[in-house]
């Protein structure tokens, strides 16, 4: 990106072309203006990002340990704070991303209320979430900005010329809060055209990443509930290519696709697959279907459907629904040729839906996987669904049992209990659960690491904490004390929400297309000086 001089250079010689017609206009105000709006539409921000999640992919396939994460997040205010965050504590956004949950859009962005993640909500919906998502990073840079050059500016009033050179270096140095976005497509809301047509107004928003599972679309269900229901591999095949193919037209050729399997879970499939030859995809999908063997035509009864396995001819169990049934334990069979097909139609990265966090099961899985596609690497949903800390206390309690330990002490059903918070099996849980990530992106391939809907919860539980107290014996205080003085404290910058919301970059706007005139909303009497 050019540098804020050369932004200013280019735009005073623009000026003075126009012979005195644009005098009114100071080519400073200007290039400030573009320094701060980077990203002029959501494709530019598609474009560069796809090319940072490649570079990030690179890097994780040399060195394990660089591997990515992100939060869930179900308004730009909360995406916003997230990546202003990271700057603030971490210095830069490498590696941090967001993630756009479906499940969050059903539960708390549609029109018609919350709803359960079964694809119910307006497809619109979605990639109207990415737009706002990146409003609200693109103002958080424009507002970090607009403070640099607030400071350039009293640096040069004050003739300090070393000040005023750093801030400058700052400013073209400036990293920006505009990071990937994994977005949720769930099945692709309809048939393979639908969900071409949706990955381009996601992609147009500003996807650099998109997620699409191999359940049936008008079937959907969460992935940490019964009821899932896969399609065979040709029709997510063509679900993929549609993908491909939105970001291709619209030029974002590093695009990056996310293909989900929910096969671990889902014990049902809407159709048989075709197949034209013993051994083809077709053959090996409908190998899991369970079904009896038959020997003669007495055998079938009207409505039966009849297929062949292995040489023999079986009827496939078919419920009241029409839905055929898989084999009992045949999962994670599914599961691995899923992934294998995926990476071979398309796909960059795999994500696997599982019922508990446990490194070994998610390791068993990808080296069989890596067997046939060595790079395979997965982004993996550290769920809310999930009951870690029971989840942990029992392969914690598990691994001492195998290993003679007497575990007399602990009552493996009961392990939620706060009692053994403190003991030596608690804190031993606790330092597994410290470095899930750290060891499933290095002995199970998991590039990414993501927390779906943890804002959803944090919104609750922050406010729960403030109603109780609010609405108790606490009063102002429970305000004062649990946010306000922390806010204060620990130099959160919503403090000043009048400046966060754009109050400052809002009177340095008036300034520029009014100069001396400009009525501003800063001045002395502003209740946000009181923060200092």
């Amino acid at each position: 990106m050019a540098t804020f001089q050369d932004q200013l250079k280019t735009l005073a010689q623009l000026r003075e072309g126009q012979r005195g017609k644009w005098d009114n206009i100071t080519p400073e105000h200007a290039a400030r203006l573009r320094v701060q709006n980077r990203f002029q539409t959501g494709l530019d921000i598609a474009r560069y990002n796809a090319r940072i999640m490649r570079q990030d992919m690179a890097a994780y396939d040399g060195d394990t340990a660089k591997y990515t994460q992100s939060l869930g997040c179900w308004h730009g205010f909360i995406g916003q704070q997230k990546m202003i965050s990271i700057k603030k504590h971490f210095g830069q956004t490498k590696g941090r991303y967001l993630y756009l949950s479906g499940w969050m859009i059903a539960a708390l962005r549609s029109e018609f209320g919350p709803l359960p993640d079964q694809s119910m909500h307006e497809k619109t919906s979605v990639p109207a979430l990415i737009e706002e998502l990146y409003t609200f990073l693109r103002q958080a840079d424009s507002w970090e900005l607009n403070h640099l050059f607030r400071d350039l500016e009293a640096a040069r009033e004050a003739g300090d010329s070393a000040r005023a050179a750093e801030l400058e270096g700052k400013i073209d140095n400036f990293e920006t809060h505009v990071v990937p976005i994994i977005a949720d497509i769930d099945a692709g809301f309809g048939n393979a055209e639908a969900t071409y047509l949706l990955a381009k107004k996601m992609i147009e928003a500003g996807a650099c990443c998109l997620q699409i599972e191999n359940q049936v679309s008008d079937e959907k269900q969460c992935g940490h509930q019964a009821g899932k229901v896969t399609v065979p591999h040709e029709d997510f095949i063509a679900k993929l290519n549609a993908v491909r193919y939105a970001f291709l037209e619209l030029g974002v050729e590093d695009g990056v696709i996310v293909a989900r399997t929910d096969s671990l879970g889902a014990g049902l499939t809407q159709k048989i697959a075709v197949s034209h030859a013993p051994g083809d995809l077709g053959d090996q999908y409908n190998a899991f279907l369970d079904g009896d063997e038959i020997t003669s035509a007495d055998d079938i009864a009207n409505g039966d459907v009849v297929i062949k396995q292995d040489g023999k001819l079986v009827k496939v169990k078919r419920l009241a629904s029409g839905l055929y049934q898989f084999k009992p334990d045949t999962g994670e069979d599914r599961v691995v040729l899923d992934c294998i097909t995926s990476l071979q139609n398309g796909a960059d990265l795999l994500w696997i839906e599982t019922e508990k966090p446990h490194v070994g099961q998610i390791k068993g899985m990808v080296d069989r996987v890596r067997e046939v596609c060595p790079d395979a690497k997965l982004v993996y949903n550290n769920s809310p669904s999930f009951n870690w800390t029971l989840n942990f206390r029992q392969q914690v309690f598990d691994a001492w049992e195998a290993e003679g330990r007497d575990v007399s002490a602990y009552d493996r059903a009961d392990l939620m209990n706060a009692e053994y918070d403190d003991t030596e099996l608690g804190r031993q849980a606790d330092e597994w659960t410290q470095n899930f990530q750290r060891d499933a992106a290095r002995e199970a391939g998991i590039f990414h690491h993501l927390i779906t809907l943890p804002t959803y919860h944090t919104a609750a539980l922050s406010t729960d904490n403030l109603a109780k107290g609010y609405f108790g014996d606490e009063g102002m205080l429970a305000y004062v004390a649990g946010v306000q003085r922390r806010e204060i404290r620990e130099g959160i910058a919503t403090v000043k929400h009048q400046d966060m919301a754009g109050s400052n970059i809002g009177d340095d706007h008036k300034e520029f297309f009014h100069g001396e005139a400009a009525l501003k909303a800063g001045g002395k009497d502003n209740t946000m000086n009181q923060f200092g």
